[in-house]
């Protein structure tokens, strides 16, 4: 595999990873609570949400929060970005907004498992949305970033 092959797939690895967690978010928010709140009674959809939500958090520890923060973090030094780049218009300001709505997605994503965990319904509800919210527009701005 050629130099270029190789980033290529260092790139494809970074957008699956996106996909799998955005993907994952939209699966669980729009169709698998949604449905288990419907057919589960309310003792039953409390476990499996518990149960949906803390397999989702390992699979992001594990997986996810890896792939992304280590291909991400090949790209960028491929690219040459250095943290002075992260101030300058255009691609470093835009990487910059993406990693720091990233973060705050994580911080987000995790203030949900704990609100869950504490039994704050609503306030758990709100962070889930906040992090979908984010990570939606995580995503846009990739979408700003020239591949080269």
């Amino acid at each position: 595999m050629g130099a270029v092959g190789l980033w290529s797939l260092v790139r494809f690895t970074h957008v699956i990873g996106a996909v799998v967690w955005v993907g994952g978010q939209l699966a669980l928010s729009l169709v698998v609570l949604p449905l288990g709140r419907r057919l589960l009674d309310t003792e039953a959809f409390a476990r499996f949400s518990a149960a949906a939500g803390r397999r989702f958090g390992i699979l992001t520890g594990a997986v996810f929060l890896p792939l992304q923060l280590g291909t991400g973090w090949v790209l960028a030094w491929h690219k040459g970005v250095t943290w002075a780049a992260l101030g300058e218009p255009g691609y470093g300001r835009t990487l910059a907004a993406k990693l720091a709505l990233f973060v705050a997605v994580m911080l987000a994503a995790a203030a949900h498992g704990w609100a869950h965990a504490k039994g704050r319904a609503e306030l758990a509800k709100a962070l889930a949305v906040v992090s979908l919210v984010g990570s939606l527009g995580v995503v846009l701005l990739a979408t700003a970033l020239p591949a080269g």
